[in-house]
């Protein structure tokens, strides 16, 4: 019998954590399983290791039951009856989806696995690494059963979206297809069922969809912007009351881990046909070297020091993984006097500066991640605030 209902492999990142907090705390045994001991010790101590609306009370309530855990001890993947896997595909510096390390992962646990159990793969993956496990299962001779249900979260909603969102269920077989159906009933009581590599492309093409969506803001801002005119105003003009136009996003950076990544996935899969797709990666990607441009035409930047507020990814989160943030610090230093930086959130960052040091000392200011401390900070300096977080207009 398993002493676990659940362990999650890479239980104590953004997307391994909320889940088992949730599953936790419907009243299943589960247990964080994750290789960064200092990520483990936060945890069980009662610490979040990032920023998550609602996780700290949740944490400080399972522990306490004693319903969940955090482990570095690789054993405990033999003692449940549900292993979920949130380890995903990356892409290489070539643009390329890098299977190795879903592959590693599993190859390094595979021995912990035994008769009877459901093996979970949660992150995006790219289409056909569902099949790839289900081989590699078939090669030890265990009788686990295989399935695919992607997460669908976003970064600082996961407490409330686990539990509201329907959740996609697939596998190849019935059983594992009621089973995993079952483990997340526990959330939701709303199931879609797919084939694995509908699933797979499912997963991507949301958050594609997402990618070229900000695409489309961040170019008709650019267009908008090259003629003087203030894309937010266009925005909220058009889109008041009329419903065909009320998903028309505002500009910003379009960054984090998902949509960039998952977009060149979708591209190599189809074998680097998809025009639109990295349309919307030059789009999303060339606009911190827009604004620096834009900047240059108004400014002298090689005389001036100029302040970013705001490195993470998103307006209020800690994450700074593939913000634009830094990509926008890397073009000033060599195109200003000097850069300084902020942010209230971000920990892993030694070269940030002082809020008052940046609003002091900075003849010019970005805001580069919509933090909402930013809306009133006075200074002296112009602030540029293409997020339109301080409702001034988005024009450089």
């Amino acid at each position: 019998m398993a002493s676990l209902d659940v362990v999650i492999v890479g239980g104590c990142g953004h997307v391994g954590l909320p889940l088992a907090l949730a599953l936790a705390d419907r009243g299943l045994d589960v247990c964080s399983y994750d290789l960064d001991a200092a990520a483990v010790a936060l945890v069980n101590g009662g610490e979040m290791p990032f920023l998550e609306p609602g996780a700290p009370e949740v944490l400080a309530r399972v522990l306490e039951s004693g319903r969940f855990r955090a482990s570095t001890e690789q054993t405990t993947i033999s003692t449940a009856e549900n292993v979920i896997v949130v380890i995903g595909t990356q892409v290489d510096e070539h643009l390329n989806p890098d299977l190795s390390n879903v592959q590693k992962a599993l190859e390094s646990i595979a021995s912990n696995f035994v008769d009877g159990q459901l093996l979970v793969l949660r992150s995006t993956v790219y289409p056909g690494v569902t099949a790839l496990i289900e081989r590699l299962v078939d090669r030890l001779g265990t009788d686990v059963d295989v399935s695919f249900c992607p997460e669908r979260i976003a970064e600082g909603k996961a407490l409330v979206e686990l539990y509201e969102l329907p959740q996609i269920v697939a596998s190849r077989s019935p059983r594992a297809l009621d089973r995993a159906s079952k483990l997340f009933r526990n959330l939701t009581s709303e199931i879609v069922l797919l084939e694995p590599e509908e699933a797979e492309l499912a997963k991507l093409f949301t958050n594609v969809w997402r990618y070229i969506r900000f695409a489309t803001a961040n170019q008709l801002y650019m267009m908008a912007n090259d003629f003087g005119l203030d894309y937010e105003k266009i925005r909220q003009a058009l889109s008041q009351n009329y419903p065909r136009a009320a998903e028309l996003p505002g500009a910003g950076f379009t960054a984090g881990p998902c949509l960039f990544k998952d977009t060149m996935q979708l591209a190599a899969f189809n074998n680097n046909n998809f025009p639109l797709g990295q349309a919307a990666m030059m789009v999303n990607e060339g606009l911190p070297l827009y604004m620096v441009a834009r900047l240059e035409q108004h400014h002298d930047l090689s005389t001036m020091t100029v302040g970013i507020l705001g490195m993470a990814f998103k307006g209020e989160s800690d994450d700074i993984r593939s913000s634009l943030s830094y990509k926008l610090k890397r073009i000033l230093r060599f195109k200003a006097d000097r850069v300084l930086t902020h942010d209230p959130y971000v920990t892993v960052d030694s070269d940030l500066d002082p809020l008052d040091t940046v609003l002091a000392e900075s003849d010019l200011l970005i805001i580069a991640a919509p933090h909402a401390m930013y809306r009133d900070v006075e200074a002296a300096a112009p602030i540029i605030d293409i997020w339109d977080l301080r409702e001034d207009g988005v024009k450089v």
